[in-house]
Parts: structure tokens; sequence; C-alpha cells
């Protein structure tokens, strides 16, 4: 038994040897080339830091509750399980892939029971005419990789594992920016509130004022009649905000990979903004291509399309594969032990498409064309990557430039708005001034809490655009990486 063993263990390594050995026939992949510049076209203010990038963005805003919410939706969320899942195919199909280097073994076993009939049997030898066969044995068959078939497609698919890895952390920084965004948006939304039902206060009093003028028989009507308008009108913008705000919660719920209002107890409990960052770490565009879980899934895509056309390329070639069967055949059950029950067959088979050349060329091109179109993606997803970035560093300069200036406006209508009544309480304005600057300050006070609002939804964009964030989290563990280890070209 001892040297049945050590005769079989040098064969598996043997034969791997031998594969290995082969050519590979097909273009060998080579990363393309890409130069985005020294540094972003729109990042010229101080507050943009092109040393390295935040990882954890999220925490510069110092919110536990938004930190929580990104680690739980990270953990729960039903379209990161379905990518994950999605991974798990990928190294399995990878495994499968690999194990075509091996020679693929069966074991069958079968039982006839035979009666022919008379007129077909051979009068001049005996031949009975009932026949029992039993049979059970292996079968085993390997196919030489001499032009490198399926080297070329373990090479595919492990470019599809890595693709498929990227794909994840490309939806995990998409989640995570979702997460963030509404968070934001849910405070703004209850920022918009409070602005709404504060000038409402504001303007009930407005109200009572010239009802008290008006039963003092010094004020109007049409002043009372003009107060209740503008107060209901105030009151008309609440329902919309509160449903915003509920729309906020259900949507952080479902990405947190719960009931949608499984969290309204906690966040319908009102909390400012928090506050931004003074400043910003970018980085390089070359930092850029590197990072964005996009166009490495792109460019992963484009290695396993090319290394398909050597999988195509192979089957211009013959096919050499070496096929064998050691059985047990006998008459009786009982007989399949016996000494002369034994059975084998081996032989090599070569097989090629000799008269079929014009289908596989068509398959050639048919994959030249799909690696080009791959190319195309990959370099269209660069372009638009470096425009996503470009386009979310000018928003966010002008959306903060707009929040300085709605600061200051919303400031000059509140003491707008002070010096209004002081002057009607005087007697030397007129009411309408009053009504004026009550819809001048909640229209500034509205429009600064949005762009509150906005400058951190801008924010946000800006750092999704620089597909930074999935760092923080790891990406799964392979199934088998011994497997991948063991295939890898």
């Amino acid at each position: 038994m001892k040297k049945h063993n050590n005769f079989r263990k040098p064969i598996l390594p043997t034969l791997l040897a031998v594969q290995l050995a082969g050519c590979m026939v097909g273009p060998d992949y080579q990363k393309p080339k890409t130069d985005p510049g020294p540094g972003f076209a729109n990042a010229q203010q101080p507050e943009f830091q092109t040393q390295g990038i935040e990882g954890a963005w999220w925490k510069q805003f110092k919110d536990p509750r938004l930190v929580k919410l990104i680690e739980l939706a990270v953990l729960n969320n039903r379209d990161l399980k379905a990518a994950e899942a999605n991974l798990r195919q990928a190294r399995a199909l990878f495994l499968d892939a690999g194990l075509d280097l091996f020679p693929h073994i069966t074991t069958h076993a079968n039982y006839t029971d035979q009666h022919r009939s008379f007129d077909s049997l051979n009068r001049r030898n005996f031949v009975p005419r009932d026949l029992k066969l039993y049979n059970t044995g292996f079968d085993a068959a390997w196919e030489v990789d001499i032009f490198g078939r399926i080297r070329r497609n373990i090479e595919a698919q492990e470019a599809n594992i890595e693709a498929a890895e990227a794909d994840r952390r490309a939806l995990l920084v998409s989640v995570v920016s979702e997460v963030a965004r509404n968070y934001f948006e849910l405070r703004g939304h209850q920022n918009q509130l409070y602005v709404a039902q504060k000038n409402a206060e504001n303007q009930t009093h407005t109200v009572e004022l010239t009802q008290e003028r008006l039963d003092a028989g010094v004020g109007t009507s049409l002043d009372t009649a003009r107060a209740k308008a503008q107060l209901n009108t105030t009151l008309a913008t609440v329902p919309p905000i509160d449903s915003l705000i509920h729309q906020d919660v259900h949507r952080i719920g479902v990405l947190t990979g719960q009931l949608p209002a499984a969290l309204a107890d906690e966040l319908l409990k009102p909390e400012p903004i928090p506050p931004i960052p003074d400043l910003v770490q970018i980085g390089k565009p070359a930092e850029l291509l590197r990072r964005r879980p996009d166009i490495r899934a792109a460019e992963r895509q484009l290695a396993s399309a090319t290394a398909s056309i050597g999988v195509i390329t192979a089957d211009l070639f013959p096919r050499v594969s070496f096929n064998g069967t050691f059985a047990l055949e006998a008459q009786s059950f009982t007989g399949l032990g016996s000494a002369g029950s034994g059975a084998y067959s081996f032989g090599p088979r070569i097989t090629w498409a000799a008269l079929n050349l014009g289908q596989v060329y068509a398959r050639i091109r048919a994959a030249d064309a799909s690696a080009e179109a791959s190319l195309a993606q990959y370099e269209q997803t660069v372009l638009s990557a470096l425009e996503e970035t470009e386009n979310a560093l000018v928003n966010y300069n002008r959306v903060r430039e707009r929040q300085v200036l709605l600061t200051s406006a919303a400031a000059e209508s509140l003491e707008a708005y002070r010096l209004a009544h002081l002057r009607f309480d005087d007697g030397v304005e007129n009411f309408l001034t009053v009504l004026d600057t009550e819809k001048r300050l909640l229209e500034d006070q509205r429009d600064l809490a949005q762009s509150q609002t906005a400058t951190a939804t801008t924010l946000v964009a800006l750092y999704k655009a620089l597909g930074g964030g999935w760092e923080e989290f790891g990406i799964p563990q392979a199934d088998l990486p011994e497997a991948e280890r063991l295939f890898s070209p």
C-alpha cells in the first residue's frame, strides 16, 4: 500500500508541469495607459488638499449617528448582499475553470439483463439467449492544455472575480454615499420645518397684533386679513416638508436593510446638519484612477475579454486528450471481485475543427470586437469619472459661495423684519412693509436652510466621485483561497 501511494504522489505535479509547459495562444493582456493630468482644474481653492484622500470621509462630520447608520447599511443592505453573492459566484466559476487542468474522473455502475431473439443468435457458436452483466468502475479524461485554452479561461475567470470585487466596492461607495446624502437631507428638511414653524409663530403674533389694533379702533380689517393670509401661506409649507422628512426616514431604513419605518423613533427627533469640515482631501487624478472601483471593474472586464480571445483562438489547433476506463465486469454480482473480472481501456484522442475553421475565425473576430468594445468602455469610464469629479468640485465651490451670500441675506432680512415692526409700532411705517419683511425673512431663511443642506450633499457627491470609502470595509474572503493561488497564471 505504501508503495502504491509513493507511485501516485508525483503524478499531479507532473501533469501540471506538462500543462504549464505549453504555449498560450491569443494576445497577452496589457493594461491601458492613461494620463489624467497632474491635477484637477477646479481644485484651486485652499480648502482642497491634494495630498492623499480621506478614507472614512463620513467621520469628518463628527456625527456618531451617521457613522452608526453607515455601518448598519454596510452590514445589512440587500444590494450589497446580492453583490457579495455575485462575487462568490465568480469565485466558484474560477474554481470550475481551474479544475479543467486536472483529469476528470467519474464512476459508473450498471446492470444489464438481456434476452436475445433466437434468430439473432450465431448458431455455429453456442451463445446463450439470456445474459446478465454487472459492470462498475472508473472513467478518466484529461485534456492536455498544449495551446493554453484552459489557462486562458482561468485567466478570464480570475479577471471576472476581480471585476466582481470592484463592482461590490462601487456599490459600497454608492450605498455609503446614499445613506449620508439622505441623512443630510433629513436634517435639512427638519431645519426647513423649524424655519417654517418659527416664521409661522412670528406671523401668529402679527395676526394677534393686527387684531388688537382693529379692536382698539386704530387698525383695519384689511391688515388683519392680509396677516392671516400670510400666516396660512406659511403654514401650508409645513405638510410637504413633513412628508419629505418621513420619506427620508423610510429611505434610510431601507438602505440599512430594515423596514421603512424601523428607524422612525430614532430619526424623527430633530437635529442640526453636522458642521462641514474646513479642509477636503481630494488627492490627484492619478490616484482617482487607481481608487475608483468602476474604473477597476472596467479594466478587469477588458482583461477578461482579452483572455477570452485566447480561449477561442485555441480552437484553431487540435485538442489532445487521454481517456481511460478501469472496470470490473461479471455475469453475477458476486463475480465482480474475481480475478478475471478486471477490464480496462486507455488511449489518446485528438479532435480538431479542421472543417469548421471559418466558424472559429468568425468567433475570434467577434471576440476581438468585444475586447475593443471593452477598451472603449474602459476609456469612457475614465473620462466619465474625471468629468464627474470636476463637476462635483465646481458644484461644491459654487454652493459654498451661495451659502455665504444667503447667510448674509438671512441676517439682513432678520434685521429688516425687526426694524419694520418697530417702525410700525411707532406709527411711521405701513403694514405692507411689515408683511413684505416677514415674507422676505421666510424666503431667505428657507433658502439658507436649503443651501446648508446642498453644501453637505454636494460634499457627499464629491467624495462619491472621488471613489473613496470602500477601503474601510473588508471584501469577503475567497471561498477557496488555496484554489486561487494554485490556478492563478
